[in-house]
């Protein structure tokens, strides 16, 4: 069996992690095709050394630009390479442009597409991704889906039959990078400087085209997070650092100190020493949650709802709008005391995953 995987982006690569891990160990063929939607040295090539995936087989190049101009890209770039390899299936990840682009690709040339992470669900369609996700899993053969959240979203639209419950693979790489930091086997993160690692501070993220976009709406964020009364560590996105030059909205200031993107490792050292997470990232909420740390999620909707359950996650879209005591007092919240259980599997997604491929 030949399995060709789409990635693209950041989270797409720590879910690469696990699955070309699982490849590595089968007599299958796994064919990696980096669309090069992310092409920051951060978000991107440190993935590939710091995880221990293979080399991409396949580097397209196309760079940052509109939806219609990145998705337009990936369409275009990816006949050919479908067409050279002609795999038994077409793996693509997550919710991104390349995700879609990936899918629609294989699907008018007939290769089997398995979307990974399917059946998550914001119901909110102003935002991209929840377009990518539903057009992908509509167009998909086989869906790989990480909760039984998730299974109830696909069955309630019709795609019971082709769904199957395997858990969440960034599981199995979070839970294996915290193994390794907590037994001393990665350096300490680069924290932003100003961040006193054995004192309390915050990590942050925030990069969606939502909050970043509207310049009234970014630097009301902006002035939140920099009147909290804890240091917060912001690890900048480079859309947010674009789009605060582009608006005149200075990041650094107050309780906030900017620096670079993590490597995965790094993030995972950086959450596990901070008080708590605020952030906008789907993929952060859920790392917050399995590490046992407090989430705060810029954002009125969320698809990982089972971070919600006994607050481990509270999800605020307009922080400015609790008053500066309710703001800082939900953002620096301890983490509850209640048990998380494993919504999202037992770390053994990837190889589920690799089985289900095979049995289809």
């Amino acid at each position: 069996m030949k399995v060709l995987s789409v990635v693209g982006a950041r989270p797409q690569l720590v879910k690469l992690a696990p699955i070309a891990a699982a490849f590595a160990g089968t007599p299958h063929q796994h064919v990696i095709v980096h669309t090069g939607q992310h092409y920051d040295a951060d978000l991107s090539d440190v993935f590939f050394s710091g995880l221990g995936i293979p080399d991409p087989d396949v580097h397209l190049g196309v760079g940052s630009g509109s939806h219609g101009v990145q998705t337009g890209a990936v369409l275009a770039a990816m006949d050919a390479v479908l067409e050279a390899e002609k795999p038994d299936w077409v793996l693509v990840y997550g919710d991104t442009n390349s995700t879609l682009a990936g899918a629609l690709s294989a699907v008018k040339l007939h290769y089997p597409v398995a979307h990974l992470e399917a059946g998550l669900r914001s119901f909110n369609r102003r935002m991209p991704e929840e377009h990518n996700r539903v057009m992908t899993d509509h167009a998909a053969d086989l869906l790989l889906a990480p909760t039984e959240e998730a299974m109830r979203h696909l069955a309630s639209e019709g795609l019971a039959d082709r769904s199957v419950m395997v858990g969440d693979v960034m599981v199995d790489v979070c839970l294996r990078i915290r193994d390794a930091v907590l037994a001393g086997e990665h350096p300490r993160p680069v924290l932003p400087e100003g961040i006193d690692p054995e004192a309390p501070y915050l990590v942050s993220t925030l990069h969606r085209a939502e909050n970043t976009d509207d310049p009234e709406r970014l630097a009301a964020l902006i002035d939140s997070l920099a009147d909290l009364p804890v240091p917060v560590a912001l690890l900048a996105h480079p859309r947010l650092i674009a789009r605060a030059e582009e608006h005149g909205i200075k990041l650094n200031r107050g309780a906030l100190h900017t620096g670079r993107p993590l490597p995965y490792a790094g993030l995972v050292a950086a959450v596990l020493g901070s008080a708590g997470v605020v952030t906008d990232s789907g993929g952060l909420q859920k790392e917050a949650f399995l590490l046992g740390r407090a989430c705060t999620t810029l954002r009125p909707e969320t698809e990982w709802v089972e971070t919600i359950e006994d607050g481990w996650n509270i999800l605020v879209p307009n922080p400015h709008e609790l008053g500066a005591e309710a703001w800082a007092a939900t953002a620096t919240r301890p983490a509850p005391e209640t048990e998380r259980g494993t919504p999202y599997g037992d770390g053994n997604a990837a190889v589920a995953a690799v089985r289900a491929l095979t049995e289809r």
